[in-house]
């Protein structure tokens, strides 16, 4: 992973401050077509745009690795990628759910590279209800032990088995169960039909209860 990156992103120099109200007026859109143009994007304007959508790289890694030290770092690297790449964003709109997948990736990159991962996973969804949504919590009032050892083997084979997922049902469940999005929304953002969007969160899940039964029946 990148240490450090060549500018703070959070700052702005002052020569630039009468820039920077400019962008402000921008809309998202407008923002990252400013982002692409020439070589590099203009610092002030991709400033603008990490003060708008941190919030959204620091949710879902929290959601993703919530006891990870260095979830500053994975936050920084997720932003050097977006710096390199976003002239090959084609679809400005669809901006929110690019950024989404880069910081998935490069958890689930980061993941693979480390053997030993006890932090859980938090996805907030009820076990069962109509749509076929699946509980991830293990119920229990004190848990002992035993019941924390079987938790934490839970969530480390739910890291696991949502790591083997192919990328177009990852970043799908991901965007449903961790950015919280309607159906809707996802097929907007991943270009796909309200159909397409169904299936794949459906068979994501379907795949993820079929290799955590044996934690769902306890």
């Amino acid at each position: 992973m990148s240490q450090s990156i060549t500018v703070s992103w959070s700052t702005v120099d002052a020569r630039c401050s009468e820039a920077s109200v400019q962008v402000d007026k921008l809309s998202n859109h407008d923002l990252i077509l400013r982002c692409q143009v020439g070589l590099r994007p203009d610092r002030v304007a991709f400033a603008e745009l990490l003060r708008r959508y941190q919030t959204q790289v620091d949710r879902v890694l929290y959601h993703l690795a919530p006891d990870w030290s260095d979830r500053a770092d994975l936050a920084q690297e997720v932003w050097i990628r977006v710096y390199r790449n976003i002239n090959r964003l084609q679809e400005p709109s669809k901006f929110r759910g690019w950024l989404s997948r880069i910081a998935t990736n490069l958890f689930y990159d980061e993941l693979r590279k480390r053997k030993r991962v006890v932090s859980p996973l938090s996805l907030d969804a009820p076990r069962s209800v109509d749509d076929g949504e699946m509980d991830w919590e293990i119920a229990g009032d004190t848990p002992g032990p035993e019941e924390e050892l079987t938790t934490r083997e839970f969530y480390e084979q739910l890291r696991e088995a949502i790591a083997d997922l192919p990328e177009v049902f990852r970043t799908t469940i991901v965007l449903r169960e961790i950015e919280g999005m309607a159906y809707e929304e996802i097929a907007e953002i991943t270009g796909v039909s309200l159909g397409t969007v169904k299936s794949r969160i459906a068979r994501a899940r379907s795949r993820l209860q079929t290799q955590l039964q044996t934690y769902l029946d306890a």
